[in-house]
């Protein structure tokens, strides 16, 4: 497991571009027959990826976690972003189609993944936080996740948010997790932008053309960066970053919270002109 330690706001102003990439940005996901973790130090966040191509792939604990098993005292959400898979856990099969999510309770022992064809294999996005308490697992199919339509084609930020995990849905202790689909010819996301001193973010990006990017804007309002994103790339967003974003065309993302609430309107809203 790799372990990215995040720097304050204070040194974020000073630091390069590739510092600032090496901080934040998630390069590595998405490799066939791979499961990928990286550990951040903001709020104990877990970004990782299964791709399960030929074989059965196990999620099993690090020794980070000092843990016996991955979900001893972590909950995690799931997100499957290529093909038909599955998932299995403690015996119990999940069938996992694009799109579709799974939370996977506290206490959960023997987590699997498996693709249905090797030519077209699942594509596992995995968020992971600490949990206090037990809730049962669940699975959403796309089909059944809440819908949100937000902006409009003139201000080309027109995109449907479908709420996966979240408090008037499937219950987590922590997690609230679900995606974004930009409508063709909108490429903003969360613009203008907020933050949420109570819990930190991470941005997912997918469906994003190989020769395209997503320029994703972070830091405080009045000293920002951006990072540029390729397809399965993923950010982290500490508390007091904006996370906002930018593409060359189209693309969809999964987003990710953790922290000290779950409300999805606790934001504390910025104006265009405070940004710098």
């Amino acid at each position: 497991m790799k372990v990215k330690y995040s720097p304050d706001p204070v040194r974020f102003c000073r630091m390069t571009t590739q510092e600032v990439r090496d901080s934040f940005l998630i390069e590595s996901l998405f490799a066939p027959d791979v499961i990928e973790m990286v550990y951040a130090d903001v709020d104990r966040a877990i970004v990782g990826s299964a791709v399960p191509v030929g074989q059965t792939l196990s999620l099993t604990s690090a020794d980070e976690l000092r843990a016996d098993y991955f979900c001893q005292r972590r909950e995690l959400g799931i997100l499957n972003i290529g093909g038909a898979g599955s998932v299995t856990i403690d015996g119990k099969v999940y069938t996992m189609a694009n799109r579709d999510c799974l939370y996977v309770g506290r206490g959960s022992k023997d987590i699997s993944f498996v693709s249905e064809d090797s030519a077209s294999p699942a594509m596992y996005y995995l968020l992971s936080y600490p949990a206090h308490a037990d809730y049962p697992t669940s699975h959403v199919p796309v089909e059944q996740a809440t819908p949100v339509q937000l902006g409009s084609v003139e201000a080309s930020n027109k995109r449907t948010i479908y709420k996966c995990i979240h408090p008037d849905g499937v219950k987590s202790c922590q997690i609230v997790m679900g995606f974004t689909i930009m409508e063709p010819g909108c490429v903003w996301n969360t613009m203008p932008p907020h933050t949420h001193e109570r819990r930190m973010e991470v941005y997912m990006y997918f469906n994003v053309p190989a020769d395209a990017r997503v320029f994703h804007y972070m830091g405080k309002p009045e000293e920002t960066r951006h990072i540029a994103v390729a397809n399965g790339q993923a950010v982290i967003s500490p508390s007091w970053s904006i996370h906002a974003g930018v593409g060359t065309a189209a693309y969809t993302f999964c987003w990710g919270m953790g922290g000290e609430n779950q409300a999805f309107d606790d934001m504390d809203h910025l104006k265009i002109k405070d940004i710098k």
